[in-house]
């Protein structure tokens, strides 16, 4: 048997609007992610990883950082293997207009997939935080003859709702037999009653299907062309969708607490909680996994440096990621991630928090339950996260759950 040709389609146009205003300037898969990261880093690093390196990355919405990070990031060299990762926003190659769904956006970009003429394409998100070895869902794919494949993560049947959730037959348990958008009624898997499939929106499909689907639903009128939404029901309704089971994948390295994790960071909420489990002793998920890498761009920048104040205080640093270029000087820093060329200064008290590049937060601040994007200073003795009424009234932003966040380059004043 000849081997198969894998194509990789990264979808990265989202405008990410439940993560604004982290999403104002940026496209949501640029968004900085525990420290030096962006979270197109996952999918990407897991497909290199994964072995496929003939890959582009759709963009569109606000996608200037996007962009300039890929090329920047993930410069890969052609050289004799013709491996690359290429950013490819939208061309309107079907008319002067932009794309409509992440199934039109495969639909406008067919000359992609027809100048390498691969066998086999892997779809994937670009903003879900997760490690996974796609050569075995590839393989699995190739092994069931099912013309597209679907990933999903088992989630408790209380969360449906929450999901686009795969249902099985007990007789068929690889095929899907129905795909539900939030399903309120959802049924329990045959071996385990108090779980469902959730789709991961990672897919794997042979060339030619995927090809026709897009371009079937290209045609029809009442479609939201959306791969989950709309190309997967169309497999599902010919009996020829397959589902692969994130149990099923085993990833170098991976260890029981961390070794099916998977979140979609889609809100302030789960980006927030992601970012906390980065941060124990024994993290739910584990950055530090050497034997499947994580990959960034590395700045060259000096180490990170924690130092006594004037007064010769030290301060502290409990459960907390700092990263590179970093001073922290006799502040009080706990639960915390804090980007790269991060200032904190004496009698500072930062706890529960996210911290974006070039953060500057002055003698006696407070930060407590908060996201500062790049840039923001906070100046001596101001306080965020301590008053909700008075973090509205300034214009930040601030969910029910108390998470205030602060939009870039904003000097918070006391």
């Amino acid at each position: 048997m000849k081997a198969q040709k894998i194509f990789g389609i990264v979808l990265a146009g989202g405008e990410g609007k439940r993560l604004m205003p982290l999403t104002e300037d940026r496209a949501k898969p640029a968004v900085p992610f525990g420290g030096h990261y962006r979270l197109i880093d996952f999918a990407l690093s897991n497909l290199i990883n994964s072995g496929v390196t003939q890959i582009v990355v759709l963009t569109q919405y606000k996608s200037h950082s996007l962009d300039r990070h890929v090329s920047q990031t993930w410069h890969v060299s052609g050289g004799l293997f013709n491996s690359y990762i290429a950013s490819v926003p939208a061309q309107q190659r079907l008319g002067k207009r932009w794309f409509s769904g992440s199934a039109d956006a495969i639909l406008q970009s067919l000359n992609l997939i027809h100048d390498e003429k691969p066998d086999i394409v892997v779809v994937v998100g670009a903003d879900h935080v997760y490690r996974m070895d796609f050569s075995q869902m590839i393989q699995a794919h190739i092994d069931s003859g099912a013309q597209a494949t679907v990933a999903a993560i088992r989630q408790p049947i209380g969360l449906a709702d929450q999901f686009g959730v795969i249902e099985v037959d007990a007789a068929t348990p690889d095929r899907i037999s129905d795909f539900r958008e939030k399903p309120k009624d959802a049924i329990g898997l045959a071996d385990a009653p108090h779980e469902v499939f959730a789709s991961m929106g990672n897919y794997v499909f042979n060339a030619d299907a995927l090809i026709e689907a897009v371009r079937r639903d290209g045609e029809r009128t009442d479609s939201s062309h959306d791969m989950g939404g709309d190309i997967v029901p169309d497999f599902v309704s010919r009996g020829e969708a397959g589902v692969y089971d994130l149990q099923r994948n085993e990833v170098p390295g991976s260890t029981d607490r961390d070794r099916y994790y998977w979140r979609d960071v889609g809100t302030i909420d789960s980006f927030f909680e992601a970012h906390q489990d980065l941060i124990s002793a024994l993290p739910v998920f584990n950055l530090y996994n050497q034997s499947w890498p994580i990959f960034s761009q590395q700045l060259n920048s000096p180490p990170a440096k924690f130092v006594r104040d004037a007064k010769g205080s030290l301060g502290t640093v409990i459960d907390s990621i700092v990263s590179l270029g970093c001073v922290i000087s006799g502040a009080h820093l706990e639960r915390s991630v804090v980007g790269p060329w991060a200032v904190i200064d004496s009698g500072a008290h930062v706890v529960d928090s996210i911290v974006f590049d070039r953060v500057q937060i002055r003698p006696g601040a407070v930060v407590h339950r908060a996201i500062l994007d790049k840039d923001v200073i906070v100046a001596e003795g101001a306080n965020i996260g301590v008053d909700r009424d008075r973090d509205l009234a300034r214009g930040f932003s601030v969910t029910e759950s108390g998470i205030t966040v602060v939009g870039k380059g904003v000097h918070v004043h006391p």
